[in-house]
C-alpha cells in the first residue's frame, strides 16, 4: 500500500456534533445486528478532523452495544494522528489513512464531513473503495452535519451500495424539513431539484409538516411524529420510530430517493 488515498480536508469537529447520527447507530436495527454478529466488532472512523473528540464519543456510545468493540480512528494528515495518538484510551486508536482504510477490514465504517469536500464525480469510486474492505456484513455511513450537529443527513451502504437516507434534526432548530437539504450528503445535494426523487420527498415532508401545524402546541417532536404518520399514509415508506426520540429522524430506502 503506497499510501492514503483522499485529499486533505478542512478538520473542523466540535464536542457532540455527532451525537445525533450516534444514537441512530445505536438504536439502528441493522447496525446493532452487525456488530453483535462480528467476530472482529472493529469500526473506523474516517476523517475525524483536527480533533479526535468524535471518534472517543463513537466508542463510548457503541460500547452499549458491544462492550469489546474496538474503534480506530484514520486521517489522512500525519500531524492529526500525531496529536490524535496522546488522547488514545483502551480500545480507541489511530492512524494515517484514508479511503483504503489503512488495509483494514471493520464491521462499521463511519466518514461524516468528508465526501461533502469532495468534487461529486469521486462518490462513487470512494464509496466502492471502502465496501471492498469492509468485513463479511459491513456497513458503511457516509454523512454531513452543520456545525452544531442540529442538522445531519446519512446515507447507509453496504457492499452492494446505498440502503438508505436518513435526514435527522432538532426540530426545535428547523422552520421546515427542507432546512435540512443543505447537509444532504454529496450524492444527494445537487439533486435536490424539481423531477428529482430527494426532491419530491422534502416537498412532500414540507406539505406534510404544514398540514399538521397544529400539532406544534404539543411541540415540534410531536409536530415530527404526525408529519411521518402522514408521509407513510401517503405510501411513502418511512421507518416508523422504534422509540420516542429526542430528534427528529426521517428515514426511507435508498431506491425512494436515487438520482434518476
Amino acid at each position: 500500500m503506497s499510501g492514503p488515498i483522499g485529499q486533505l480536508t478542512r478538520g473542523t469537529t466540535g464536542y457532540n456534533r455527532l451525537r445525533r447520527s450516534d444514537r441512530w447507530l445505536v438504536h439502528s436495527p441493522r447496525v446493532r445486528a452487525a456488530l453483535q454478529s462480528a467476530a472482529d466488532p472493529l469500526v473506523v472512523d474516517l476523517g475525524y478532523g483536527a480533533l479526535p473528540v468524535t471518534t472517543l464519543e463513537l466508542a463510548s456510545r457503541l460500547r452499549s452495544v458491544r462492550d469489546d468493540v474496538r474503534v480506530v480512528g484514520l486521517e489522512i494528515h500525519p500531524e492529526r494522528v500525531d496529536a490524535a495518538r496522546s488522547a488514545a484510551l483502551p480500545g480507541v486508536e489511530f492512524g494515517l489513512g484514508g479511503f483504503e482504510l489503512a488495509g483494514l477490514t471493520p464491521v462499521l465504517v463511519r466518514a461524516f464531513n468528508v465526501l461533502r469536500q469532495y468534487d461529486v464525480d469521486a462518490v462513487p469510486e470512494a464509496w466502492s473503495m471502502m465496501s471492498r474492505h469492509l468485513a463479511a456484513g459491513g456497513l458503511i455511513v457516509d454523512g454531513t452535519c452543520d456545525e452544531l450537529g442540529r442538522r445531519c443527513c446519512w446515507v447507509l451502504l453496504d457492499a452492494q451500495g446505498p440502503v438508505s437516507l436518513t435526514l435527522a434534526c432538532d426540530p426545535f432548530a428547523i422552520d421546515k424539513p427542507s432546512d435540512l437539504a443543505e447537509r444532504l450528503p454529496k450524492a444527494l445535494i445537487h439533486h435536490n431539484v424539481d423531477g428529482q426523487p430527494i426532491g419530491a420527498l422534502l416537498a412532500a415532508a414540507d406539505r406534510a409538516w404544514a398540514s399538521v401545524a397544529g400539532h406544534g402546541v404539543f411541540g415540534p417532536r410531536v409536530r415530527w411524529r404526525a408529519m411521518l404518520d402522514m408521509l407513510a399514509e401517503q405510501g411513502i415508506p418511512v421507518d416508523p420510530p422504534r422509540r420516542r426520540l429526542r430528534d427528529g429522524v426521517l428515514s426511507v430506502p435508498w431506491d425512494t430517493v436515487a438520482p434518476r
